[in-house]
């Protein structure tokens, strides 16, 4: 949609006598001109609002899978590897994304999932 001015070029011709006349027609003018901007602004929210709701629906399935995955591992883990995880987290310190040397058995074709 391309921006047209809201104004008319006749709204200020010279010798215009009807000044009352003339401010009406430019209060609907600036009026119209808001209106414009705010169906501008309403549209650009809606979209970034649909644009968030996709990436909180992606975020959240990506969440489910992990719970999913790290269930799993929790239960093909022996206690003594669990152990050895809970002892290399401290509190100040969050879980490591990636362990150094994989002591789980991985699922047919490589995965854990």
């Amino acid at each position: 949609m391309t921006f047209q001015p809201p104004y008319s070029p006749s709204l200020f011709r010279k010798g215009d006598n009807a000044s009352g006349a003339s401010v009406v027609a430019l209060d609907n003018k600036i009026e119209q001109a808001m209106d414009l901007v705010k169906n501008h602004l309403m549209y650009a929210v809606r979209e970034e609002v649909e644009v968030l709701k996709e990436q909180i629906r992606e975020l959240l399935e990506k969440n489910s899978q992990l719970e999913r995955e790290n269930t799993l591992l929790k239960t093909l883990a022996s206690p003594e590897q669990l152990e050895k995880f809970q002892s290399r987290l401290s509190p100040e310190e969050p879980a490591p994304e990636a362990p150094e040397t994989p002591e789980t058995p991985e699922a047919p074709g490589g995965s854990a999932v």
